[in-house]
Parts: C-alpha cells; structure tokens; sequence
C-alpha cells in the first residue's frame, strides 16, 4: 500500500496522541510500529512513533524513528527542536546549535526553536548568545514564564543580576502561581545577601508546591543564613515531613537541634545520618558531621561522598573552561592565592592578619580573594594595606575565574574548606594548578581538587594518614596561626560580668554545637565538685540559654551557675578572659579560635586528644607552649584535672603566669617564624610544580 486515505492515517494519529497524553507509551509504540508498515512515508506517524520510544528510554530507536521523520519532513520544527534536544542530552551541544540554526533559517522568529537554541548556547558556555535567543524568544511569547526564567539564568550567569530579577518578576506577573519563578527568585536574594527576601520566596514556592520538599528545604536554609533558628528548624522538620528520606534535611536538621541545644530524640537522627554516611548516601555536609561521635574513616568517608557530589555538579561547566596553567618562569615570583570569607571582623581575620602583614614583606606575591564584602574593619584595612585583595562578593562563578586564572595564581589555599559558606564549589573548578587544603575545615576534604592538606604532626600523627585523601605538608609549629599582636579593653568588674564575686570561673566560650549532652554532664560534673564554682557561656541562639539551665537543673545544679556572655566587639571579648580561671575545651570538635584567645590572654586551657583531626588542634597549641600536663588523657582524668585545678588556685596561677611568660617568646605566638615556615612550604610546592613533579607528601 502506497497512500492512505487522509481519514485513516488522521484517525491513527489521532489515537496516537491520546495514548502519548495518558501516557500509554508502550500502547502507542506498538501502534506506531504496525502502522509504519502501512504509512512508510507520514513523517509525522514516525515523529510520534520517535516520542514514544523516547519515553520508553529507548534512545537509539527513537533517534533513528526522528532521523527519518526529518529526512520526509525537513521542515517539521517541533521534529528539528526534539532532534537537537536530544544532541543536547548526548553532549553534543555543537551539533545541536548547527540543526537549529538551519531550522532558524526556515521560520525567523520561532520561539520553540529560539528556546532550544538557547539551552543549546548555554550547554556550551556560550551565555551571550544563549541571552540573545531567549530575549527574541521573550519577544516573541511575552507571557511565556519559562522562556523569561531562562533569560533569567543567562543574565545571571553573565553577572546582571538586575535584569535577571526583572525577567524573574516578568514570569510572576504573568504566573503568579508558578512555583518554579518564586524559587528562582529566592535564589537570586541569595545570590544578593538578601537571606529573608530569599525564605519568602522559598516558602511561597513551597506552598505553591507542597509536595516538593526541596522548596522548604531551601528555605529553612535561608531562614538559617537570616539568623532565626528556630524558624530554620522547624523548616527542616517540615522538609523531611514531606521527604522523609532526605539525608541532606536529615543532616541539617540534626545540626541545627545541636546549635539550639534541642537534644530530645537528637540520638536517633543522628544515627540515621551516621548510617546514610556508611552507606555513601551523598547529602551530609562535612562540617555538620564533625559534630557527630565519629572516627576519622567516617569523617573522610562523608567528606569524600559530598566532594564527588560537587565534583559532578561542576564537571560540565569546568570541562567547558578548559583552563590551561603555563609554567610560571624559573625565577618568577611564586603567586599564592587565598580564598575566604573571613577576610575581615572575623575569627580567621584576627587569626591570619599579622601572618598575612609579614608575608606582605616576603618575595611572595600574594592575593586574598574574598567572598564577602568590606565590613570596613580594621582586619579589612590591615590586610588590604599588606596584599592585593580582590571582592569577589558579587561576582558569578565565571566572572570569578577570569579573576582568579588571569591573576595566573600558582597556588591557591581554600581558607574555609566546608567551613562557614564554603568554597568548594569554586575550588572544584580548578582556577590554579595547585590547590591546598588549610586552616578553615580541621580535616581531609576528601576531594579530587585539593592537592594538599596543610596541617602539623600532632594534629595529623602517623595513624591518622590513613584517612587523609590529600598529600600532606606538615609544618614544624601548630598550623594555626595566632596572632601575638591582638589587644584587648580594659576589663570590666565581675559584676558587670554577670559573675558572682568570689568563685573559680570555668568559661567555654563556643557555639553550641560543640556543647553535646555529654560535654555539658562533664561540666556539671565539674561544677558539682568545686563548690561555688560558676560556668561562663557563651550566649547561644533563640533560647538555648534557657534550655542549657533546664539541663543544668535536671543535674541537680542551680540553674544561675551558668552565666552567660552576649556577643560583643573582638577586644570587649577577649578582655573577659581576666576573669577566667580555667577554659574547659570540648570534643568531639576542639575549640581552636576561642582556645588560642585564652591562652594568649594567659587562662589556662584544659584539653582532652580526640581520635580526629578536628578533636586535636588544642594539644598541638599545648603541645608547642610546653604544657602537655594540661591535656587529659580521657574524659574521667578530664573531670579530675578539671576539680584538682579548681580547688588549687596557686596551680592556676602558675599556669596562667607561664602562659603570660610565653607570648612573648613561644613558637605559637611568632607569626615571623610561621611566616617563614609558610614560605619554605610555598617554596616547596612551587618546586615540584615547575619540574613536572605531582604533589607529594612533605615536612617542613
């Protein structure tokens, strides 16, 4: 049979159409295939019968099905537009741009075609083209909200974030109940700083779309980022509700209970999310498990899954910067980049600065990139007066690595690792030939774009090395710097303190993640045996307080032995320490910033060696100012250390005047003697980069 009677071959497609509509897709590719034996030549019979096998996820049929559909019909554009769609998903985004070009060629103007040309420009990093099709493409269809997202998404990428917002709230305008608009828009006031504008958004999206529990996710983290924890909470709560699988909401919720001190059922989470990390489920952020009761193959385990998740985020985007690194020249400067967000009235910033002033005066050439915007501090001065330092608050990812590449940085240091905002996005795209692991995240990124782990061999022993996915430089001092030159107020009295008059003062001056259940029993314990002994705080989010001295009283302490400190100016914290008589660290995470602020203020620190990185960077500090009697050997030695010091006030008193004695002349004050350790280190590393060597392990 040759032709059919328009009747039939229209009552076949007819019945095709409503099988791919009820989605019937093996129906209707039994369909399509015995009537193709009878119409060889309807272009459109075999298009359907292309769909269905599509749908099917039988690819290459379908492909040869729309190859002939295009052969009889080159003129189809919906057949050109599913032809390149399926270019694009086979990665072939040139072949993909050439075919609608063609189709272009026959209707000027087609927005299907102008949609699809755009994804396909944008697959291949080509974002002002892809800009340019989705604007005619807009043209053509005003009230289209997709098209208007998309042109969204380019002008994003090309970092207009104005006009991106526009087309964002063009599509509402015309949709306002489009779910996907207002997610989107609650991206882009996370892109501006802008966290409560973003959980509004989040949140009509998630009510828009009950049953996607990714909306509220989201929103419970900007909820988060806007400081009101307890709405966070509950916006996790409510997302694993709808998903109950989600390991990410699992380990964030776990997380943020931790931080509001909310310990009722705080035991089971974790052990799911414990299983999840055994089981390499991706989803749980490596700083939040630091907090867990872990060994250190888990917490490389968690890291590593998290990375190979990122790594495959990034990889088409990276692959399509195909960045190159010359060799520098032999007698070049050695160009070191530094990458953070707490280049300013931050922990880091008061840490890192005098170190950052002396290699200021070095033969290295050294560029701070930071993530977050001038606060105008002090911090934020010194270390622009002493290197280049580049805002890249407000810049796109690629705008970020025109600025990091073309600086032609040699080796760059991830300061945050998967601490506070995190870098690891921008690190996996490999701005630098070398990458190096240090300071911010205590632990192995478990990721194929770090090269080193910077750290010392008290905090990285010989055991550990195991469960280290990087090479290792270890320098000869504690790898935390800690700067000799930070000054303090004039301290106020006890009373203005809070503080009873007369009394040994224990302080732990930490975010309330790293005060567990059974950190906070060891601290009542203590308070127990010390007679009228008081525990400063630091003051804690919504009403942790108020649930800490609920805790206390159910230990049968009185609620008013804990005291606790608001937040305040850097040089008003530090002056309080005047009236601490011992710091008591924690574990499973070591209090690093906090513990090197009290021994530079000469209080006492008392410290227990964890079994991973994170629990040991205190001993290394004890370690190095010759006090190893003030590291516990377990918890019970630690509750016995801490009761025999607070009964003796002479000891404290020859502690506290050896520490005083130390920062002076003690290695773990001397950011000049760190600074040239630093540099050896940079030499090293530059060394076997310029030779061809890969990067191996190294002590300084």
């Amino acid at each position: 049979m040759t032709d059919a009677p328009p009747n039939d071959i229209a009552s076949t497609l007819q019945r095709l159409n409503e099988l791919l509509q009820r989605d019937a897709h093996e129906e209707a590719a039994q369909l399509a295939a015995g009537a193709r034996r009878l119409y060889p030549v309807s272009a459109e019979l075999i298009h359907l019968h292309g769909i269905a096998l599509l749908r099917l996820g039988r690819r290459r049929d379908a492909q040869l099905a729309m190859n002939r559909a295009a052969e009889l019909a080159p003129g189809n554009i919906e057949l050109q537009c599913n032809l390149a769609s399926l270019s694009l998903a086979d990665g072939k985004s040139g072949a993909a741009i050439e075919r609608l070009q063609k189709a272009l060629a026959l209707a000027p103007g087609h927005p299907a075609v102008l949609q699809v040309l755009g994804t396909a420009f944008m697959a291949s990093g080509q974002v002002v083209q892809a800009r340019d099709a989705f604007a005619l493409a807009a043209k053509s269809l005003p009230q289209h909200p997709s098209i208007r997202l998309n042109l969204a998404t380019a002008e994003m990428e090309l970092g207009r974030m104005p006009e991106a917002e526009k087309q964002v709230r063009e599509a509402l305008q015309h949709a306002p109940s489009f779910d996907v608009a207002h997610a989107m828009l609650g991206q882009m006031m996370h892109m501006q700083n802008r966290p409560h504008d973003a959980a509004a958004a989040l949140l009509q999206a998630s009510k828009l779309a009950p049953k996607n529990p990714q909306y509220m996710f989201q929103a419970a983290l900007m909820l988060d980022e806007a400081g009101d924890l307890s709405a966070a909470n509950a916006a996790f709560a409510d997302s694993l509700a709808r998903g109950p699988n989600s390991v990410p909401t699992m380990g964030q919720l776990l997380f943020t209970r931790r931080r509001l001190c909310r310990w009722k059922g705080i035991d089971g989470l974790s052990e799911r999310v414990k299983r999840a990390v055994a089981q390499g489920e991706p989803g749980v952020h490596p700083f939040v498990f630091q907090a867990e009761e872990s060994d250190a193959a888990q917490q490389l385990r968690c890291a590593t899954t998290y990375a190979n998740k990122i790594d495959e985020q990034v990889a088409a985007f990276r692959n399509q910067l195909n960045l190159r690194y010359p060799l520098p020249l032999p007698d070049s400067p050695i160009r070191v980049g530094m990458l953070s967000d707490g280049f300013h009235e931050t922990a880091v910033g008061h840490h890192i600065v005098t170190l950052i002033e002396v290699l200021g005066d070095s033969d290295l050439d050294i560029h701070l990139f930071a993530t977050t915007p001038d606060d105008g501090s002090a911090i934020r001065r010194r270390l622009s007066a002493a290197v280049t330092l580049h805002d890249v608050s407000a810049l796109n990812r690629k705008q970020f690595v025109e600025l990091v590449h073309g600086s032609a940085i040699e080796i760059l240091f991830d300061l945050n690792g998967y601490h506070g905002r995190g870098n690891s996005e921008l690190m996996a795209l490999r701005t630098a030939p070398v990458q190096v692991n240090w300071l911010g995240y205590t632990g192995s990124s478990g990721a194929s774009w770090a090269d080193y782990l910077m750290t010392d061999a008290l905090v990285l022993p010989p055991e550990l090395r195991q469960h280290v996915s990087e090479k290792v430089i270890r320098l000869p001092r504690c790898a935390q710097p800690n700067d000799p030159t930070r000054t303090s107020t004039e301290p106020p009295s006890r009373a203005e303190c809070g503080l009873p008059e007369a009394g040994i003062v224990f302080a732990c001056f930490c975010e309330t993640y790293s005060i567990n259940p059974a950190v906070f029993a060891r601290c009542m314990l203590i308070l127990q045996q010390v007679p009228d002994s008081v525990l400063w705080l630091l003051s804690g989010p919504a009403d942790a307080d108020d649930r800490l001295r609920q805790a206390a009283k159910a230990l049968d302490i009185l609620p008013e032995r804990l005291v606790f400190m608001p937040r305040m100016p850097y040089e008003d914290y530090l002056a309080r320490y005047a009236h601490v008589d011992l710091f008591l660290d924690t574990l499973p995470i070591n209090l690093r910033g906090t513990a090197s602020d009290a021994l530079w203020a000469g209080c006492p620190v008392l410290t227990r060696t964890g079994e991973t990185m994170v629990g040991r960077t205190v001993t290394s500090m004890l370690h190095h100012l010759g006090l190893p009697e003030m590291i516990a050997a377990d918890a019970v030695s630690f509750i016995g250390m801490a009761t025999a010091l607070g009964t003796d006030p002479e000891a404290l008193a020859t502690v506290r005047n050896h520490l005083l004695e130390q920062r002076s002349k003690n290695a773990l004050f001397d950011m000049r003697g760190f600074a040239a350790d630093f540099r050896r280190a940079v030499r090293a590393i530059s060394a076997r980069h310029r030779i061809g060597r890969p990067p191996t392990d190294m002590d300084v």
